[in-house]
């Protein structure tokens, strides 16, 4: 083109943008503005967008800034992509004082900062938010509600959902199929699954949306086997689109409750109905068998998948390590390397619990260290937890207290729990006395402490010491909870 127009580098920044190639429309926006040719609103934009889609927080900055010296700095369109730009690549602060700083503000604007802040995690924002944008008497409409469920379901305060629920109704939102799926799957967060079935009978035709969130909302319980299975066969005869993510919800249901009778059925229609390659789905069928104690089939479906992460793997090497195959999990985990997929905090929490019942200590440590040093990953207190609980194992009480002392974060009830246990086994008083003092003033609540200490006594013929525990346990703990058989 011998000349080009600012609607002709727009279409070209626009194109790459939508198109997953967004370094390219930052170099073509760069290209443009050497060339002398002004951006307009449209073309800040695609290039805002560009910005999220590649996380270059730089690029956005500079974009903000071009826009802050131009005409188009209170542009409400430019604004609010700015915004949504700021909270893609992670800067609330940024889009907050961005939103703050607006003179207008329509139901566009409203929608993206509410967004942001459920994508951030930041729920309890988004729905004062909500709040404000009522106050300021700005109508939502059925995206508001959609970002706003979301929060409710992530707070899990059922209160809010119903506060919601009536405003749906009262603005005339209650044919809206988004708007109704997102209602269903934030009572069913709230484990209010009456409500949520209730709403799921009240629709004319149900869709996948709404039928996927009431089926994972029963995948939770176990005492809901019956009810998942009879909408499913509901959903079935019905002739629905089923798809991996309500076959995985399923799959899940049958893992947590146990029901391999219902998983090998489930598996039957997959392989008669469902494409090959869906990895989460075939992750679901994998911990399903595994969970179940069926570890040929488990294997075999791990064998069959054309295509496996690392949530596959560890799927696998945490059933092995929960029933004592150490050894197994290890080689797994061998071969997982070997395939070139990098391992997880999870891997390693599931090698460190493998290692720790089947009595491998010192590869178990190895592991622990070697997540540090060689793949960057810091330990949660799960790790500490499975580490220090190791070496207790394998009788290395004081590594296991200088563990517990030169650690980053502090120690919980667990780490100290697992340092009593093996004091108490390894008849070591000194450290099963000062973890018992610490323990206490995390959780002076539970009795078993207290319990275990006294015995600790008791065993050393420490009679008056043990008498003194146990009153303690009787003035300060809620008592040891009553057993119970269902026989």
């Amino acid at each position: 083109m011998p000349h080009r127009s600012v609607v002709s580098w727009t279409a070209m920044v626009s194109g790459y943008s939508r198109n997953g190639r967004p370094r390219e429309a930052l170099e073509l926006f760069a290209l443009m503005c050497a060339s002398g040719v002004r951006p307009n609103q449209f073309t800040y934009g695609s290039v805002a967008s560009a910005c999220s889609a590649s996380g270059c927080v730089r690029s956005g900055e500079q974009v903000h800034a071009c826009v802050a010296k131009g005409r188009f700095a209170g542009d409400m369109f430019v604004q609010s992509a700015l915004m949504d730009m700021h909270l893609r690549c992670g800067s609330v602060g940024d889009a907050r004082r961005l939103f703050t700083e607006m003179e207008r503000k329509d139901v566009v604007s409203w929608n993206a900062l509410l967004r942001g802040f459920v994508e951030r995690g930041h729920c309890s924002d988004a729905l004062g938010l909500l709040s404000s944008m009522l106050r300021q008497e700005m109508l939502p409409d059925h995206f508001t509600f959609g970002s706003a469920l979301k929060a409710c379901g992530a707070v899990s305060v059922l209160g809010n959902v119903e506060l919601i629920h009536t405003c749906i109704i009262k603005l005339g939102y209650w044919g809206e199929k988004v708007v109704i799926g997102s209602l269903i799957d934030a009572y069913v967060k709230c484990r209010s699954m009456s409500s949520a079935r209730v709403i799921y009978d009240s629709i004319c035709e149900p869709d996948l949306v709404s039928s996927t969130a009431l089926i994972s909302g029963y995948s939770m319980d176990r005492n809901h086997t019956e009810d998942a299975m009879e909408l499913f066969c509901n959903i079935h005869r019905g002739g629905l689109r089923i798809d991996g993510v309500l076959l995985s919800s399923l799959l899940g249901l049958c893992a947590n409750a146990a029901s391999l009778s219902l998983g090998t059925q489930i598996h039957a229609y997959m392989c008669k109905k469902q494409p090959m390659g869906d990895v989460a789905l075939d992750n679901a069928l994998v911990d399903m068998y595994a969970k179940a104690g069926e570890f040929s089939d488990a294997r075999r479906a791990f064998d069959e998948m054309p295509h496996r992460n690392v949530v596959s793997w560890t799927s696998l090497i945490t059933a092995y390590g929960k029933n004592g195959f150490g050894g197994d999990a290890m080689s797994l985990f061998d071969r997982m390397l070997e395939d070139g997929v990098k391992p997880n905090d999870v891997t390693f929490l599931s090698l460190l619990s493998a290692c720790g019942h089947s009595g491998l200590m010192s590869r178990g440590m190895e592991y622990f260290t070697s997540m540090m040093s060689k793949y960057g990953i810091d330990p949660r207190a799960e790790h500490y937890s499975s580490a220090i609980d190791l070496l207790g194992r394998g009788g290395q009480l004081e590594e296991a207290w200088k563990l517990v002392q030169n650690m980053d974060i502090e120690p919980n009830s667990s780490m100290l729990g697992a340092m009593l246990g093996a004091c108490k086994a390894y008849g070591n008083m000194p450290l099963g006395e000062t973890a018992a003092k610490n323990l206490f003033s995390i959780a002076p609540e539970s009795s078993v402490n207290y319990a275990v200490l006294a015995n600790m006594y008791a065993e050393s013929n420490l009679w008056e010491d043990a008498r003194s525990t146990r009153k303690l346990m009787a003035e300060t703990s809620s008592g040891k909870e009553a057993g119970c058989s269902i026989i």
